[in-house]
Protein backbone atom coordinates (compact mmCIF):
# COMPACT_ATOMS: atom_id res chain seq x y z
CA UNK A 1 0.00 0.00 0.00
CA UNK A 2 1.32 3.29 -1.10
CA UNK A 3 1.61 5.94 1.55
CA UNK A 4 0.28 9.00 1.87
CA UNK A 5 3.09 10.83 3.00
CA UNK A 6 6.92 10.31 2.07
CA UNK A 7 9.87 12.68 2.94
CA UNK A 8 13.79 12.35 2.75
CA UNK A 9 16.66 14.50 3.58
CA UNK A 10 19.80 14.89 1.60
CA UNK A 11 23.27 16.38 2.55
CA UNK A 12 25.49 18.70 0.95
CA UNK A 13 29.24 17.56 0.37
CA UNK A 14 32.62 18.99 0.96
CA UNK A 15 35.08 17.64 -1.56
CA UNK A 16 38.53 17.34 0.57
CA UNK A 17 40.59 16.16 -2.68
CA UNK A 18 40.22 15.10 -5.78
CA UNK A 19 38.51 17.89 -8.27
CA UNK A 20 37.25 17.23 -12.11
CA UNK A 21 38.37 13.39 -11.48
CA UNK A 22 35.11 11.86 -11.23
CA UNK A 23 34.48 12.09 -15.43
CA UNK A 24 38.00 10.95 -15.93
CA UNK A 25 37.69 7.84 -13.85
CA UNK A 26 39.74 8.80 -11.38
CA UNK A 27 40.06 9.29 -8.01
CA UNK A 28 37.93 11.78 -5.10
CA UNK A 29 37.80 11.92 -1.55
CA UNK A 30 34.75 13.56 -0.62
CA UNK A 31 32.62 13.54 2.46
CA UNK A 32 28.88 14.67 3.46
CA UNK A 33 28.12 17.89 5.55
CA UNK A 34 25.36 18.30 8.08
CA UNK A 35 23.71 20.72 5.65
CA UNK A 36 21.41 20.05 2.80
CA UNK A 37 17.77 19.37 1.25
CA UNK A 38 14.87 18.17 2.43
CA UNK A 39 11.98 17.27 0.47
CA UNK A 40 8.68 16.42 1.53
CA UNK A 41 5.61 15.04 -1.05
CA UNK A 42 2.20 14.40 -0.02
CA UNK A 43 -0.04 12.15 -2.37
CA UNK A 44 -2.79 13.79 -4.28
CA UNK A 45 -5.55 12.99 -6.20
CA UNK A 46 -5.01 13.08 -10.06
CA UNK A 47 -2.02 13.37 -11.91
CA UNK A 48 -0.30 16.57 -11.82
CA UNK A 49 2.76 17.61 -9.56
CA UNK A 50 2.78 20.82 -7.07
CA UNK A 51 5.89 22.13 -6.36
CA UNK A 52 6.86 24.65 -4.10
CA UNK A 53 10.51 25.90 -3.38
CA UNK A 54 10.21 27.74 -0.01
CA UNK A 55 13.38 29.63 -0.03
CA UNK A 56 12.80 31.07 -3.48
CA UNK A 57 9.33 31.67 -2.59
CA UNK A 58 8.59 29.78 -6.10
CA UNK A 59 6.05 27.17 -7.83
CA UNK A 60 5.49 24.63 -10.40
CA UNK A 61 3.07 22.49 -11.57
CA UNK A 62 2.90 20.11 -14.51
CA UNK A 63 1.35 16.87 -15.70
CA UNK A 64 3.08 13.22 -15.08
CA UNK A 65 2.30 12.31 -18.43
CA UNK A 66 3.49 15.74 -19.99
CA UNK A 67 6.61 16.53 -18.99
CA UNK A 68 7.96 19.46 -20.76
CA UNK A 69 11.79 20.79 -20.31
CA UNK A 70 12.42 23.82 -17.36
CA UNK A 71 15.28 25.62 -15.99
CA UNK A 72 16.63 26.72 -12.70
CA UNK A 73 15.59 24.39 -9.85
CA UNK A 74 12.38 23.04 -11.59
CA UNK A 75 14.69 20.96 -13.63
CA UNK A 76 15.31 18.98 -10.97
CA UNK A 77 11.86 18.39 -10.08
CA UNK A 78 10.64 17.50 -13.47
CA UNK A 79 14.41 15.37 -14.14
CA UNK A 80 13.70 13.42 -11.29
CA UNK A 81 10.15 12.82 -12.05
CA UNK A 82 10.34 11.99 -15.68
CA UNK A 83 13.98 9.72 -14.99
CA UNK A 84 11.55 8.01 -12.04
CA UNK A 85 9.17 7.05 -14.58
CA UNK A 86 11.74 5.55 -17.26
CA UNK A 87 13.15 3.43 -14.21
CA UNK A 88 9.80 2.12 -13.38
CA UNK A 89 8.76 3.58 -10.89
CA UNK A 90 5.23 5.34 -11.44
CA UNK A 91 5.28 8.57 -10.10
CA UNK A 92 1.78 9.50 -8.46
CA UNK A 93 -0.19 12.83 -8.02
CA UNK A 94 1.57 15.25 -5.07
CA UNK A 95 2.31 18.54 -3.06
CA UNK A 96 6.12 18.57 -3.26
CA UNK A 97 7.80 20.93 -0.31
CA UNK A 98 11.32 21.63 -0.98
CA UNK A 99 13.70 23.34 2.11
CA UNK A 100 16.71 23.29 3.65
CA UNK A 101 19.96 25.63 4.64
CA UNK A 102 22.54 24.58 1.70
CA UNK A 103 23.09 27.85 -0.09
CA UNK A 104 22.80 27.06 -4.01
CA UNK A 105 25.91 27.86 -6.23
CA UNK A 106 28.41 27.77 -2.88
CA UNK A 107 30.50 24.48 -4.59
CA UNK A 108 28.76 22.38 -1.70
CA UNK A 109 26.45 20.78 -4.05
CA UNK A 110 23.34 21.72 -3.66
CA UNK A 111 22.40 20.44 -6.63
CA UNK A 112 22.92 16.92 -6.17
CA UNK A 113 21.73 16.94 -2.32
CA UNK A 114 18.31 18.29 -4.39
CA UNK A 115 17.83 15.29 -6.78
CA UNK A 116 18.88 13.03 -4.50
CA UNK A 117 16.18 13.79 -1.72
CA UNK A 118 13.80 14.30 -4.51
CA UNK A 119 14.17 10.57 -6.04
CA UNK A 120 14.17 9.25 -2.40
CA UNK A 121 11.22 11.22 -1.42
CA UNK A 122 9.05 10.95 -4.31
CA UNK A 123 10.32 6.79 -4.66
CA UNK A 124 8.82 6.48 -1.11
CA UNK A 125 5.28 8.11 -1.85
CA UNK A 126 5.31 6.17 -4.98
CA UNK A 127 5.69 2.36 -2.96
CA UNK A 128 9.06 1.70 -3.66
CA UNK A 129 11.00 2.91 -0.53
CA UNK A 130 13.55 -0.17 -0.95
CA UNK A 131 15.16 1.62 -3.92
CA UNK A 132 16.85 3.72 -1.79
CA UNK A 133 18.79 0.60 -0.67
CA UNK A 134 20.88 0.87 -3.49
CA UNK A 135 22.90 4.27 -3.63
CA UNK A 136 24.63 3.61 -7.07
CA UNK A 137 21.94 3.16 -9.01
CA UNK A 138 19.85 6.48 -7.37
CA UNK A 139 23.45 8.15 -8.03
CA UNK A 140 23.29 7.03 -11.79
CA UNK A 141 19.33 8.49 -11.82
CA UNK A 142 20.50 11.33 -10.11
CA UNK A 143 23.35 12.61 -12.63
CA UNK A 144 20.71 11.26 -15.73
CA UNK A 145 18.57 14.24 -14.10
CA UNK A 146 21.58 16.98 -13.89
CA UNK A 147 22.91 15.61 -17.42
CA UNK A 148 20.41 15.45 -19.36
CA UNK A 149 17.09 17.89 -17.73
CA UNK A 150 19.75 20.66 -16.08
CA UNK A 151 22.65 20.07 -18.66
CA UNK A 152 25.33 20.14 -16.46
CA UNK A 153 27.42 17.00 -17.47
CA UNK A 154 28.86 16.11 -13.97
CA UNK A 155 29.75 12.39 -12.85
CA UNK A 156 28.39 10.70 -9.72
CA UNK A 157 31.12 12.13 -7.34
CA UNK A 158 28.33 14.83 -5.18
CA UNK A 159 25.60 12.16 -5.53
CA UNK A 160 27.69 9.57 -4.40
CA UNK A 161 29.00 11.49 -1.36
CA UNK A 162 25.53 12.51 -0.26
CA UNK A 163 23.85 8.98 -0.28
CA UNK A 164 27.26 7.34 1.26
CA UNK A 165 28.53 9.65 3.81
CA UNK A 166 29.11 8.68 6.86
CA UNK A 167 30.08 10.56 10.49
CA UNK A 168 33.84 11.04 10.90
CA UNK A 169 34.30 9.36 7.78
CA UNK A 170 35.71 10.70 4.11
CA UNK A 171 35.22 8.53 1.05
CA UNK A 172 37.55 7.10 -1.12
CA UNK A 173 35.94 6.81 -4.65
CA UNK A 174 37.46 4.93 -7.41
CA UNK A 175 35.27 6.29 -10.68
CA UNK A 176 36.84 3.31 -12.69
CA UNK A 177 35.03 0.94 -10.51
CA UNK A 178 32.86 2.63 -8.37
CA UNK A 179 34.44 1.09 -5.17
CA UNK A 180 33.48 3.68 -2.40
CA UNK A 181 35.43 3.40 0.75
CA UNK A 182 35.18 4.85 4.03
CA UNK A 183 38.62 6.39 5.35
CA UNK A 184 38.62 7.85 8.74
CA UNK A 185 39.10 11.59 9.18
CA UNK A 186 40.98 12.28 11.98
CA UNK A 187 40.61 15.87 12.49
CA UNK A 188 41.99 15.71 16.39
CA UNK A 189 41.55 19.78 16.78
CA UNK A 190 42.33 20.57 13.54
CA UNK A 191 38.98 22.60 11.86
CA UNK A 192 38.02 21.95 8.45
CA UNK A 193 36.32 25.84 7.64
CA UNK A 194 34.73 27.02 4.14
CA UNK A 195 34.50 30.39 3.05
CA UNK A 196 31.86 31.39 0.95
CA UNK A 197 33.88 33.53 -2.23
CA UNK A 198 29.69 35.39 -3.21
CA UNK A 199 30.29 34.61 -6.10
CA UNK A 200 27.87 32.23 -7.50
CA UNK A 201 28.22 29.15 -9.77
CA UNK A 202 26.31 26.75 -12.45
CA UNK A 203 27.76 23.88 -14.14
CA UNK A 204 25.25 24.37 -17.01
CA UNK A 205 26.58 27.89 -17.82
CA UNK A 206 30.12 27.58 -16.76
CA UNK A 207 32.77 26.15 -18.72
CA UNK A 208 32.32 23.16 -16.57
CA UNK A 209 30.95 21.13 -19.27
CA UNK A 210 34.18 22.33 -21.87
CA UNK A 211 36.64 21.50 -19.63
CA UNK A 212 35.17 18.00 -19.29
CA UNK A 213 35.30 18.03 -23.23
CA UNK A 214 38.88 19.21 -23.73
CA UNK A 215 39.53 15.92 -21.70
CA UNK A 216 37.04 14.01 -24.28
CA UNK A 217 39.40 15.37 -26.92
CA UNK A 218 42.79 14.28 -24.84
CA UNK A 219 41.73 10.92 -24.84
CA UNK A 220 41.04 11.00 -28.47
CA UNK A 221 44.20 11.83 -29.38
CA UNK A 222 45.99 9.45 -26.80
CA UNK A 223 43.89 6.49 -27.89
CA UNK A 224 42.64 5.42 -24.53
CA UNK A 225 39.18 5.59 -23.16
CA UNK A 226 40.10 7.64 -19.84
CA UNK A 227 42.67 10.26 -18.20
CA UNK A 228 43.03 7.38 -15.85
CA UNK A 229 44.90 5.26 -18.40
CA UNK A 230 47.51 8.31 -19.45
CA UNK A 231 51.02 8.23 -18.88
CA UNK A 232 52.93 11.12 -17.80
CA UNK A 233 54.99 10.69 -20.82
CA UNK A 234 52.32 10.69 -23.14
CA UNK A 235 50.16 13.71 -21.88
CA UNK A 236 53.96 15.43 -22.39
CA UNK A 237 53.20 15.00 -26.27
CA UNK A 238 49.66 16.83 -26.01
CA UNK A 239 48.60 20.45 -27.50
CA UNK A 240 47.69 22.74 -25.15
CA UNK A 241 45.49 23.69 -23.42
CA UNK A 242 44.58 19.86 -23.42
CA UNK A 243 48.05 19.35 -22.27
CA UNK A 244 47.31 21.00 -18.62
CA UNK A 245 43.92 19.70 -18.35
CA UNK A 246 45.43 16.16 -18.31
CA UNK A 247 48.27 16.68 -16.36
CA UNK A 248 45.63 18.26 -13.63
CA UNK A 249 44.17 15.20 -13.47
CA UNK A 250 47.33 13.07 -13.28
CA UNK A 251 48.57 15.37 -10.20
CA UNK A 252 45.17 15.19 -8.61
CA UNK A 253 44.57 11.34 -8.36
CA UNK A 254 48.36 11.10 -6.80
CA UNK A 255 47.11 14.13 -4.14
CA UNK A 256 43.98 11.87 -3.24
CA UNK A 257 46.24 8.86 -2.83
CA UNK A 258 48.99 10.99 -0.86
CA UNK A 259 46.09 12.46 1.24
CA UNK A 260 44.46 8.99 2.34
CA UNK A 261 48.14 8.04 3.74
CA UNK A 262 48.45 11.50 5.32
CA UNK A 263 45.10 10.64 7.26
CA UNK A 264 46.03 7.60 8.10
CA UNK A 265 49.44 8.52 9.63
CA UNK A 266 47.72 11.47 11.32
CA UNK A 267 50.01 14.22 9.34
CA UNK A 268 47.29 17.03 9.12
CA UNK A 269 49.85 19.27 7.97
CA UNK A 270 50.58 17.38 5.15
CA UNK A 271 47.01 17.25 4.38
CA UNK A 272 47.60 21.63 4.13
CA UNK A 273 50.24 21.33 1.63
CA UNK A 274 48.22 18.94 -0.15
CA UNK A 275 45.47 21.46 -0.35
CA UNK A 276 47.71 24.39 -1.49
CA UNK A 277 49.10 22.17 -4.20
CA UNK A 278 45.34 20.80 -5.40
CA UNK A 279 44.29 24.86 -5.42
CA UNK A 280 47.17 25.49 -7.45
CA UNK A 281 46.73 23.01 -9.88
CA UNK A 282 43.06 23.86 -10.80
CA UNK A 283 43.87 27.47 -10.83
CA UNK A 284 47.11 27.11 -13.34
CA UNK A 285 46.70 24.33 -15.05
CA UNK A 286 42.70 23.23 -15.21
CA UNK A 287 41.68 27.29 -15.46
CA UNK A 288 38.81 27.12 -12.84
CA UNK A 289 39.47 29.87 -10.50
CA UNK A 290 38.12 33.35 -9.96
CA UNK A 291 39.43 36.92 -9.19
CA UNK A 292 36.48 36.12 -6.51
CA UNK A 293 37.90 32.36 -5.38
CA UNK A 294 41.53 33.61 -5.31
CA UNK A 295 40.55 36.63 -3.10
CA UNK A 296 38.84 33.98 -0.42
CA UNK A 297 41.46 31.38 -0.65
CA UNK A 298 44.00 34.51 0.76
CA UNK A 299 41.77 35.36 3.35
CA UNK A 300 42.13 31.64 4.13
CA UNK A 301 45.55 31.03 3.85
CA UNK A 302 46.07 35.15 5.77
CA UNK A 303 44.16 33.99 8.37
CA UNK A 304 46.64 31.14 9.44
CA UNK A 305 45.22 28.47 6.86
CA UNK A 306 47.17 25.48 6.52
CA UNK A 307 46.36 25.11 3.41
CA UNK A 308 43.52 26.38 1.28
CA UNK A 309 41.78 25.30 -2.06
CA UNK A 310 38.73 25.80 -4.09
CA UNK A 311 35.53 22.68 -3.96
CA UNK A 312 33.26 21.69 -6.71
CA UNK A 313 33.80 22.86 -10.04
CA UNK A 314 34.93 26.11 -9.92
CA UNK A 315 34.14 29.14 -11.49
CA UNK A 316 33.02 30.64 -8.25
CA UNK A 317 31.44 28.95 -4.99
CA UNK A 318 33.37 28.10 -1.86
CA UNK A 319 36.76 27.79 -0.85
CA UNK A 320 38.04 24.92 1.92
CA UNK A 321 40.37 25.95 4.38
CA UNK A 322 42.06 23.69 7.02
CA UNK A 323 43.20 24.86 10.63
CA UNK A 324 45.18 23.77 13.51
CA UNK A 325 43.55 23.48 16.75
CA UNK A 326 45.44 27.23 17.71
CA UNK A 327 44.32 28.70 14.27
CA UNK A 328 41.58 31.15 14.12
CA UNK A 329 39.08 31.21 10.57
CA UNK A 330 38.69 34.86 9.40
CA UNK A 331 35.25 36.22 9.82
CA UNK A 332 31.87 34.11 7.84
CA UNK A 333 34.35 30.84 7.30
CA UNK A 334 31.56 28.17 8.80
CA UNK A 335 33.25 24.95 10.28
CA UNK A 336 32.09 21.42 8.48
CA UNK A 337 32.72 18.25 9.41
CA UNK A 338 31.73 14.67 8.01
CA UNK A 339 28.35 13.59 8.81
CA UNK A 340 25.46 10.90 7.76
CA UNK A 341 24.53 10.41 4.47
CA UNK A 342 20.91 10.41 2.97
CA UNK A 343 18.12 9.34 4.26
CA UNK A 344 14.32 8.94 4.34
CA UNK A 345 12.33 11.00 6.93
Amino acid sequence: MRPSRAGAFAPGRVNLIGEHTDYNRGLALPFAIAQGITVRATALAGERIHAHARDLGEEDEFALGEISPASGWRAFVRGTVGELAVAGVAPVGARVEIGGDLPRGAGLSSSAALEVALCLALQALAGHPERSDDPLATARLCARVENDWVGAHTGLLDQLASLCGQPHMALRIDFSTLAVEPIPLPLEGWRLVVLDSGERHAHASSAYNQRRLECVRACELLGIASLREASSDAVAQLPQPLRDRALHVLGENQRVLDTVDALQARQLDALGELLNASHASLRDLYGVSTAAVEAAVRRLLDAGAAGARMVGGGFGGSVLGLFAPSGSPPEHAREVRPSAGANLL
